[in-house]
């Protein structure tokens, strides 16, 4: 780790009227990858090597976690989908290839509908489209029941000081715990990721994402929208045994996506696909990336 970790550089990038951190490696076509919840760039320690032989990886923090500027507003979708938009741009690129997870996953679906003409190629990890995501939330009682860890955050206040009071247990719990593959995990791993959380106004930015998802205008906004279908190929990687996901969420993507689709589940893993599986994630990532 330490002597892969020397080739990283860690720049700071103007977008949106906000600085994202990012760390930075490689030369070429663009890759961006965005991380999800609660965690930031070094989710993607696996795959910045790998993938900075033959791109220029750029793996930002996004708006309010770890090293990145934590403003006040602007963690609803589209606001972050614009804080990529401008990244993008402002590192002298027309097009990159967007890689997401989680909630990076739902930023990188939401691009490829706002600004097709900055994606080259796209891949999520884990997570749903954000529109049948909501669907399924009203639908589904077993994605509703996996999902009662949101409807908890929206209560103001409370789950920052619960969380804060055990920050430890919560993120052992939701990395070693909550993985398939139990050795993902180490506990410099845990420590690291407790760290980011720990830093000034990081826990109230990343429970904010959570509370506009849920916001009645995200609703108001989302429910009956026509989306336009997506035009960049596709691929979509799913660890089966998702405990925070449902698996009816993959179905249909078809209906999503107008150019040519790929669903490979993974079997044995769970939410943190990257992580647990990280020789698979590069394999199947470096071969759709570099498909002519």
């Amino acid at each position: 780790m330490t002597a892969i970790a020397t080739q990283w550089q860690h720049h700071f990038v103007e977008t949106n009227q906000i600085r994202l951190h990012c760390v930075v490696q490689g030369e070429g076509d663009l890759v961006v990858l965005l991380h999800g919840f609660p965690e930031f760039w070094y989710s993607w320690r696996h795959q910045i090597p790998a993938l900075a032989k033959h791109f220029k990886v750029v793996v930002p923090d996004l708006r309010g976690c770890n090293d990145s500027d934590k403003p006040a507003s602007g963690y609803d979708l589209d606001t972050l989908t614009t804080d990529i938009r401008g990244l993008i741009e402002n590192l002298g690129y027309a097009k990159a290839h967007v890689v997401g997870h989680d909630w990076g996953g739902a930023i990188a679906w939401n691009l490829a509908h706002q600004f097709p003409h900055l994606l080259d190629r796209l891949a999520v990890l884990n997570a749903p489209h954000p529109h049948r995501f909501l669907q399924e939330l009203v639908g589904n009682l077993d994605q509703l029941r996996r999902s009662w860890y949101l409807l908890a955050l929206q209560v103001p206040g409370i789950p920052e000081w619960l969380i804060r009071q055990n920050l430890r247990s919560i993120i052992t719990n939701l990395f070693q715990g909550q993985a398939v593959r139990k050795g993902a995990f180490t506990t410099e791993d845990t420590a690291i990721y407790q760290a980011a959380l720990e830093k000034p106004g990081v826990l109230s930015a990343v429970l904010t994402h959570y509370r506009q998802l849920l916001a009645p205008q995200t609703w108001l906004s989302s429910w009956g929208k026509s989306l336009a279908p997506i035009t960049a190929p596709t691929l979509v990687l799913w660890g089966e045994e998702d405990c925070f996901f449902s698996q009816t969420l993959v179905e249909e993507m078809e209906n999503l996506v107008m150019a040519p689709l790929r669903l490979k589940l993974l079997r044995h893993c769970g939410h943190w696909v990257q992580q647990e599986v990280p020789q698979t994630v590069n394999r199947e990532l470096l071969s759709f990336l570099r498909t002519a």
